[in-house]
């Protein structure tokens, strides 16, 4: 045992072939659009519509269902 790992490895990152600078700025956009609706959510405001959507799971949750109930005593005939 030397403590090497026997698996495939990993080449370093100065081996990798250099991004294109039009891929870099397209990879920065892309990551930039999606953290924005993360930071849309910590806009001023935001939490009173977060209290309001979970008032109304509360709401709903409170409404009793419909239960369904045969019109007569009988079972359906198979």
């Amino acid at each position: 045992m030397t403590g090497r790992p026997t698996g495939p490895s990993i080449p370093p990152v100065d081996d990798l072939d250099p991004i294109d600078p039009r891929e870099a700025e397209r990879m920065r956009r892309r990551d930039h659009d999606a953290q924005a609706e993360a930071r849309g959510l910590m806009r001023p405001g935001m939490g009173k519509v977060f209290k309001q959507v979970q008032d109304s799971w509360a709401k709903a949750a409170k409404k009793p269902t419909k239960a369904h109930h045969p019109a007569s005593g009988k079972r359906p005939d198979r």
